[in-house]
């Protein structure tokens, strides 16, 4: 009996020792064990702002063109080249116009020579008709020789008449041919920067059905950006709004200014495929699935010459900022319906999770300017995991 009992206390404590193991493991496999991720409440800078693209351009410019056709002789500019207005740029071959000048004033010469003519003729009527009413007077000429007299002179006052209008006419034209002459030589209307030039030398321009464009001068001393804001957030920006913006190469570099105008249309309305008339009662079949940008401009002084024609910025329209104040990530909170800028938060203390009310003011997608609810240092529970004990790692 007693060699039966020992064996049985033996097999007792294996059967204990057993299912402490058996225990042991299930509790590393099988036990969860609750991570609270969090984020320290600091201070920054934070704002909000409407994000949008832009092109560069000059401010003022202007294409010059010819108004005169003929062979381009001479380009006296190159692109990059500073011009003064009034400084001669291009001399177009002058032939042509020079040749209806010199025909234009032998015809102007032509009629004056007939004026002197002609104004001769009427002094001699005039004398012949004086004689025939001094005859008249002392009945020695009769009626018909009278009326033939003062018949010869009104028609010489009318010949006159009629060269002294043609003569004007020919001087009209003169001068529209000297125009056309002096077009052959055209000048600076502005000083500036050449920025294009779309012609060359022995190149034949037509002027007839419409001007040639040969260059264009521009003043990049101050540039206009065009910018490009969809319809979701053009009610957000306004004239005078604070904006600036970054170029590609440069992006640490910002360019400060203030809107100027916001145009009221897009700048390319829907219009009707295939050259069919719209029906006007159902524009948005044309603008489905399309997004509607509209123009915003303002105005960078470019003193450096940094920036130049056609470059692309990326635009920061800003409605609201705030410098140096306690700043949360919106993904961390949960708005409250039907408060406006009231979030609900979870905060750790003292490893407890609380709830609390958070007002935040100046905001954007991400983050938010805290202005009662969380003060800096406190741990802003941004999310809670739950994961099994891995195997060889006791957690109690």
């Amino acid at each position: 009996m007693k060699r039966i009992s020992r064996r049985h206390f033996r097999s007792g404590v294996i059967l204990i020792v057993m299912l402490a193991v058996v225990w042991v493991l299930w509790a590393s496999f099988f036990r969860t064990v609750e991570h609270v991720n969090t984020v320290t409440i600091g201070r920054g800078d934070i704002e909000a702002s409407v994000t949008a693209l832009g092109t560069l351009q000059p401010h003022s410019y202007v294409d010059v063109g010819a108004q005169a056709s003929g062979e381009i002789r001479h380009i006296h500019v190159q692109p990059g080249d500073v011009v003064r207005k009034g400084q001669l740029l291009v001399e177009i071959d002058p032939s042509v116009q020079q040749a209806q000048v010199d025909a234009d004033r032998a015809t102007l010469d032509s009629l004056r020579a007939q004026l002197e003519s002609a104004q001769a003729q009427r002094d001699l009527a005039q004398q012949e008709y004086r004689r025939q009413q001094r005859m008249a007077a002392e009945g020695s000429t009769r009626d018909e020789d009278l009326q033939t007299a003062r018949a010869t002179l009104l028609s010489a006052r009318a010949t006159i008449d009629n060269l002294r209008a043609q003569i004007s006419g020919a001087q009209s034209t003169l001068r529209g041919a000297q125009a056309q002459l002096g077009y052959t030589r055209i000048y600076a209307p502005m000083s500036g920067t050449i920025v294009t030039l779309d012609a060359r030398e022995g190149q034949t321009l037509n002027a007839t059905y419409q001007t040639p464009t040969i260059l264009r001068i521009a003043d990049l001393s101050t540039m206009t950006v065009w910018t490009q804001v969809s319809e979701a957030d053009i009610l957000h920006v306004k004239p005078h709004m604070p904006v600036y913006f970054t170029t590609l190469g440069a992006e640490s570099r910002k360019w400060r200014s203030e809107v100027r105008q916001i145009l009221p249309a897009p700048p390319n309305p829907a219009s009707p495929a295939n050259g069919e008339q719209g029906n006007s009662s159902s524009p948005s079949a044309q603008t489905a699935g399309k997004v509607v940008l509209y123009t915003v401009l303002f105005d960078v002084a470019n003193a450096d010459s940094q920036l130049m024609p056609q470059m692309s910025a990326q635009v920061f329209f800003v409605e609201a900022q705030a410098k140096h104040v306690l700043v949360a990530p919106l993904s961390a909170m949960s708005p409250v319906a039907g408060r406006d800028g009231i979030y609900a938060a979870r905060v750790q203390e003292k490893g407890d999770i609380v709830e609390r009310e958070v007002h935040i003011g100046v905001h954007n997608r991400l983050m938010g300017e805290v202005r009662s609810g969380l003060r800096e240092g406190d741990r802003l529970v941004t999310g809670v995991e739950y994961t099994r004990a891995s195997a060889g790692r006791f957690e109690w």
